[in-house]
């Protein structure tokens, strides 16, 4: 009886030992000193679609394995040197990257399908420039995708591991593991390869990574932008190009609005475009990603916070940063000079005339099957430059005339895109065309001059009717607006003061017909499904007519009679 406890003390020593043999076995197993794994051979520097791994070291947030014939190729010094620098690495994860991309992005899969916190990282050979990459099929069981590893994981390419830009390329990978989660696993919708890759190109500026400009993941984006600025955004081919428009224009989206927009997106059931466009009203914003494009264009080439607020970067490293226009020199004399281009959605094109002489016509056009934005910048002799819209008809045609090119103004800079797409069409074609000719006799400018004066006078005297009218109509509790009559046609893409009439008068008909009510003068899409709305209520005065039973969102002849029926206007057409 009086051994009994010594007995007892035995048997639970030896129970520990054989716990912890099993615990540390199974670590062992987990972290197996050598495993194989399955990679993107479009990646590998061999092109391999798998490869052995030996593991290295763990910590509280990462695994790290490294590729077994390029580290056994390592001396000993080398292997210390790498050690030392995974440590380091793994540090800067725990402490800086998992933190603040968690905490602003929302969590990665946890614990995921390898019931393991910690993530992998798989070091190994790569070709090119390449930092590193990600692979969604590794989150799933591979009764789903086959060539899963069924765990957590982003991969580095060797070369940088001693490198300052390592950790860039950590935030980088580890975001799409958060945006994976977000939205594949969580809401069942892939995000647009665009999109998911601009979010990765913010995290190292969010991390501060980027403050050092120089060697900076930044510095090498914007280089690789200002070597073809007219590739399109929402176009992905994995090439350079690809994630310098991302990078730049990312930058001037959090610049502006805030990176609660790229955060905020990550919880919308909604994928590229119209997630920014919806979380953009959300956040009060009462502006979409067309008109955030043409802004942003303006600014790659003017970078001027003098011209507009938004036609800036405010980040300290790009306020110099400005793109090279396309430029054309017109000559002085009675000429015609005309060019053809073609453009993807979500690419915005700057084309600079310089030269020329008075009397200066511009004539741009549009293909008909998509609708297109378009932007000026008129530069004087004393280099004072002002933005103006080209407004175009429903033809998608516009026109700028000057009768001091060449002497009161030394350039005009076109920036067309194609708008209201949310980046899903084909190329389309537009063209402009250039028209100098010899200066009017003076009897007709005189004439000209005394006929627009006229013609100026007739529309005073309209305007005056019209306040007239309006002011007898609010008094007997009638609708306020700031036009009584719809003079034109009007189609999406229009921006003007009858846009901006038309969209008052539809958000007096109620909410039923124009739920947002936003008054911006820019007819798009939420104007048009209003305009569509109110055809069908009043269908068998605008529609049938016309053989339809569907409104198509174009302000037409009918159409405008029924609103000026509605305004009560005295003018019948």
């Amino acid at each position: 009886m009086q051994n009994f406890p010594r007995a007892i003390c035995f048997l639970f020593f030896v129970f520990c030992f054989l716990l912890l043999g099993s615990v540390f076995a199974s670590e062992a197993n987990a972290q197996a000193e050598t495993q194989s794994f399955l990679i993107d051979s479009s990646y590998d520097l061999f092109g391999r679609k798998e490869i052995d791994a030996t593991f290295v070291r763990s910590d509280n947030r990462l695994y790290f394995y490294v590729e077994t014939s390029w580290w056994d190729s390592r001396t000993a010094q080398e292997q210390n040197d790498l050690r030392i620098a995974l440590a380091e690495l793994g540090l800067e994860f725990q402490n800086r990257i998992y933190p603040i991309l968690t905490s602003t992005f929302g969590s990665e899969p946890k614990p995921g399908i390898d019931r393991d916190d910690r993530i992998t990282v798989l070091v190994h050979q790569m070709g090119g420039d390449t930092g590193g990459y990600f692979r969604t099929s590794d989150v799933y069981e591979r009764i789903i995708s086959p060539m899963s590893n069924e765990r957590e994981m982003v991969y580095l390419n060797s070369r940088h591991i001693s490198t300052s830009q390592v950790k860039s390329f950590l935030a980088h990978e580890f975001t799409h593991l958060i945006v994976t989660n977000q939205k594949d696993l969580l809401r069942r919708v892939s995000e647009e390869v665009w999109l998911n890759e601009a979010r990765a190109e913010y995290a190292p500026t969010l991390l501060g990574y980027d403050d050092t400009y120089k060697g900076s993941n930044l510095e090498r984006r914007v280089r690789d932008f200002i070597a073809k600025p007219s590739d399109s955004l929402t176009e992905w081919l994995n090439q350079k190009e690809d994630y310098g428009i991302a990078n730049v224009f990312i930058q001037y989206l959090v610049d502006h609005y805030g990176v609660k927009i790229l955060a905020d997106s990550l919880q919308s059931s909604q994928i590229g475009i119209p997630s920014l466009n919806e979380v953009l009203r959300k956040n009060g914003f009462q502006k979409d990603m067309d008109q955030i494009l043409e802004e942003w264009a303006i600014t790659v080439l003017m970078n001027d916070c003098g011209l507009g607020e938004y036609y800036c970067y405010r980040n300290p490293h790009l306020q110099d940063f400005r793109i090279t226009p396309t430029s054309y020199f017109i000559p002085r004399s009675e000429t015609i000079f005309s060019t053809y281009h073609t453009t993807l959605p979500w690419s915005a094109n700057w084309h600079r005339l310089v030269g020329g002489a008075q009397n200066f016509t511009l004539e741009f056009d549009g293909a008909d099957s998509v609708v297109f934005m378009v932007s000026y910048v008129l530069c004087e002799v004393n280099n004072a430059c002002s933005v103006s819209p080209l407004v175009l008809d429903e033809t998608h045609k516009g026109k700028i005339t000057l009768s001091d090119f060449g002497e009161k103004y030394n350039s005009l800079t076109l920036i067309p895109f194609i708008a209201g797409n949310n980046g899903k069409e084909s190329s389309s074609v537009f063209s402009w065309q250039v028209t100098i000719r010899e200066e009017s006799t003076v009897q007709d400018e005189e004439l000209i001059s005394q006929l627009l004066d006229r013609i100026a006078q007739l529309q005073e005297q309209v305007r005056q009717l019209q306040a007239r009218l309006a002011a007898f109509r609010n008094q007997d509790g009638g609708v306020a607006l700031s036009c009584v009559h719809f003079e034109t046609n009007l189609s999406f893409g229009m921006r003007n003061e009858q846009v901006r009439c038309l969209q008052e008068f539809l958000a007096a008909q109620g909410a039923a017909v124009y739920p947002e009510g936003l008054v911006t003068g820019n007819f798009l899409s939420a104007t048009r499904q209003a305009v569509i709305r109110f055809q069908e209520t009043y269908a068998s005065e605008i529609l049938a007519p016309l053989g339809l039973t569907s409104g198509t969102g174009y302000v037409g002849q009918l159409t405008r009679n029924k609103m000026n029926q509605l305004l009560g206007s005295l003018v019948v057409l």
